[in-house]
C-alpha cells in the first residue's frame, strides 16, 4: 500500500559546515524570535536561515520577501556548506535520550514516499490542520524548489524486517553530534539490494502520521502545482522519516491546555456540568510535575485505563482528577455521532465536555487557538496551576487542564476510523530536528 524509495539527499558536508551542533534547527513550529536569532547565530549554515527566513533590508514590505530570502539562503548552503549524494539513498537515523529516567533509543529511517492526500491512500492523520501554517510553508517551498523539513510517520512492524534488511549495509554514521540534549546518529544506506528489500519491507502497510500534519498536506499541493507544471515524476514524491510503531524508543508525552480569554471560570459549575459523566476527586495540587504525572497515571490505571485529566484554577491550590465513570454512556452524553475510537478518549472528552460545552470554547474557537495554550512542559504547566498564573509568567491563564499522554494505540484506531483528534492531542519526543537531510526537487526535473 506505501510506495517508499531512496533518493539522493542533500546533506550537510561536515569538513566545510562545520560543527553540526551549530547547523541543525527544531522543527519551525516550535522556535520563536529569540530562539531563531540563537540559532542564526551559531552559523551561517545553520538551517534556521532557510527554515525561518528574515526578510531582506529594504524588502520587509514585499510580499514574498522572505521566502525569497530562504530561496536564498539555501541556495548559499548548497554552493558552501552542503554535498549531494550521488546515489540513491535511505538514511537510517537513532536517536538517544531520557525521559522520565529512562534511557530510549529511537530508530527509524529517511526516505521518500507517494503522496496521497489524507482519506486518499495509505498515509492516514490523526489531528486536525490549520490554514495559515499550510500557506506559509507552501511559499516557502515554492521559493526554494525542495523539500526542506521532515514529516514523521510510524509504520507497523513487529519483527523489526526493516531494520534486518538495512544492519548490514549501514556503515559508519555520516553524522553523529549531541544537540538539544539528545544524541544523533544519521547513517547512509545505498546499496540497491537494501534499498529494495526495504521497499519491499513497507510495501503492504499503512502510515501514521505522528507529526508535520501540515508539512505533508503542503507537499500534496506542491505535488499538485508541479504536475500542472509537467514536473510529474519528482512531484509525486514526498520526504518522510519513518519509525517503527513497535519501537521501544516510541515515546508520548502529554500536551496540556491551559484556558484564558474567558469572562470568567467557575470550576465549580464546569465539574457539575460534566458529573454525569465522570468520577470526581479533589486532592491537594502537587508541588512537582512528577507527582502530578504520577496521580494522573495511576488513577487511571485503577480505573483500569478509563479516561483521566485533571483541572485547577492556577493558585488555588486544588487538583480536581476527572476520571470517565465506568458505566459512561456515549449517547446519553451526546457523543453517539464520535466513531468509537474517539467516544472514550481523555483528549476528545474535554474538548467536547468540558472546553465546548461546559466553559462555551467553541470548536472554531479551539482550531483557532483564540481560547488555550498548549504546553508540552509539565514542569512549566505545573508551575502555572500551582504558583498562580502571575507568579509564573501568564496571568492571563484561567483554568489549566492537565493531560495524560496519548497512548500509541489510540493514535492508530483513530487514524484507520477515519477521523482526527483534537489538535495537539500527542507529543512525540523528542521532537526531529530540521538539518538532517535536505531534498533539492529542482535538480531532479
Amino acid at each position: 500500500m506505501a510506495r517508499i524509495r531512496a533518493f539522493q539527499g542533500l546533506r550537510y558536508d561536515l569538513p566545510r559546515a562545520g560543527d553540526p551542533a551549530d547547523l541543525l534547527a527544531p522543527p519551525y513550529d516550535v522556535v520563536d524570535d529569540a530562539g531563531r536569532a540563537e540559532l542564526a547565530a551559531r552559523s551561517p549554515h545553520n538551517c534556521a536561515h532557510v527554515i525561518l527566513p528574515v526578510a531582506a533590508p529594504g524588502t520587509e514590505g514585499e510580499p514574498l520577501a522572505k521566502y525569497k530570502a530562504g530561496a536564498a539562503a539555501f541556495r548559499k548552503l548548497i554552493d558552501e556548506a552542503l554535498v549531494h549524494d550521488e546515489e540513491p539513498s535511505f538514511y537510517v537515523y537513532h536517536q538517544r535520550f531520557t525521559s522520565e529516567g529512562q534511557t530510549y533509543v529511537r530508530k527509524g529511517f529517511v526516505g521518500l514516499i507517494e503522496l496521497t492526500r489524507f482519506g486518499q491512500g495509505p498515509v492516514l492523520p490523526h489531528e486536525r490542520t490549520l490554514s495559515g501554517p499550510k500557506r506559509d510553508r507552501l511559499e516557502l517551498m515554492r521559493a526554494c524548489d525542495a523539500h526542506l523539513e521532515l514529516v514523521f510517520g510510524m509504520f507497523a512492524d513487529p519483527a523489526r524486517r526493516w531494520e534486518a534488511v538495512l544492519a548490514p549495509a549501514m556503515g559508519e554514521p555520516v553524522l553523529e553530534v549531541e544537540w538539544d540534549g539528545v544524541g544523533h546518529s544519521l547513517f547512509r544506506v545505498s546499496d540497491p539490494d537494501a534499498c529494495a528489500a526495504l521497499s519491499a519491507v513497507l510495501a503492504d502497510e499503512n502510515i501514521y502520521i505522528a507529526d508535520g500534519h501540515h508539512r505533508y498536506e503542503t507537499m500534496c499541493t506542491f505535488r499538485d502545482e508541479l504536475e500542472a507544471a509537467g514536473r510529474g515524476e519528482p512531484a509525486k514524491w514526498g520526504m518522510i522519516y519513518l519509525s517503527n510503531l513497535d519501537d521501544e524508543g516510541l515515546v508520548v508525552l502529554p500536551t496540556h491546555r491551559l484556558v484564558h480569554g474567558l469572562e470568567g471560570v467557575d470550576l465549580g459549575a464546569v465539574v457539575d456540568a460534566v458529573r454525569p459523566y465522570f468520577d470526581v476527586e479533589v486532592q491537594a495540587m502537587p508541588s512537582a510535575s512528577a507527582d502530578l504525572r504520577e496521580v494522573l497515571i495511576s488513577t487511571c490505571a485503577a480505573a483500569n485505563e478509563r479516561a483521566t485529566f485533571g483541572l485547577t484554577l492556577p493558585g488555588s491550590g486544588e487538583l480536581t482528577v476527572l476520571t470517565l465513570r465506568e458505566d459512561f454512556d456515549p449517547a446519553a452524553a451526546g457523543l453517539g455521532e464520535l466513531v468509537p475510537a474517539l467516544q472514550r478518549l481523555d483528549v476528545a472528552l474535554l474538548h467536547e465536555l468540558v472546553l465546548e460545552r461546559a466553559l462555551g470554547i467553541t470548536k472554531e474557537a479551539q482550531a483557532a487557538k483564540a481560547n488555550l495554550y498548549y504546553y508540552k512542559s509539565t514542569d512549566k504547566a505545573v508551575a502555572v496551576g500551582r504558583d498562580g498564573g502571575e507568579a509564573a509568567g501568564a496571568p492571563e491563564v484561567q483554568l489549566v487542564c492537565y493531560m495524560n499522554a496519548t497512548p500509541v494505540r489510540d493514535v492508530v484506531a483513530v487514524c484507520d476510523s477515519g477521523e482526527v483528534m483534537p489538535q495537539k492531542s500527542t507529543f512525540f519526543f523528542p521532537k526531529i530536528p530540521t538539518g538532517l537531510v535536505f531534498r533539492d526537487i529542482g535538480r531532479e526535473s
